[in-house]
């Protein structure tokens, strides 16, 4: 579909880049992703195995929904990568985020000394 444009010129219309995109092919692809999230829970894995794999499949899900229904994959570079900003820091914030999870509770020095003069009074 193309149109021209008052100065005369031939002009590119958004469809002629692309075709339609098969939203229902898309749709089963979703359903399908959300079925093997709930299989998932299901099998004799280790938590973190399970959380692994639910993330990758719902990165999977979320670059479905952003190429396809907000139609990403038919723009520019720039725009997809504006896309993937909130991503990349996510990600980093996780990671940044981790020791905190594995550390050991920290205990002040007036609630160890009440603990040791209790101890110490018995």
């Amino acid at each position: 579909m193309s149109s021209v444009s008052v100065y005369g010129e031939e002009t590119k219309t958004v469809t002629d880049d692309h075709e339609e995109a098969n939203y229902m092919r898309v749709f089963y692809w979703l359903a399908a992703l959300t079925a093997v999230e709930i299989g998932v829970i299901y099998l004799p894995l280790t938590k973190l195995t399970i959380g692994i794999m639910l993330v990758i499949m719902a990165l999977a899900k979320a670059s479905l929904v952003g190429m396809y229904f907000m139609h990403l994959r038919y723009e520019k570079r720039t725009l997809g990568m504006i896309a993937l900003t909130p991503l990349v820091i996510c990600t980093l914030l996780i990671f940044a985020l981790i020791p905190d999870l594995t550390a050991t509770p920290h205990q002040s020095s007036a609630q160890t000394s009440k603990e040791h003069s209790a101890a110490s009074s018995q």
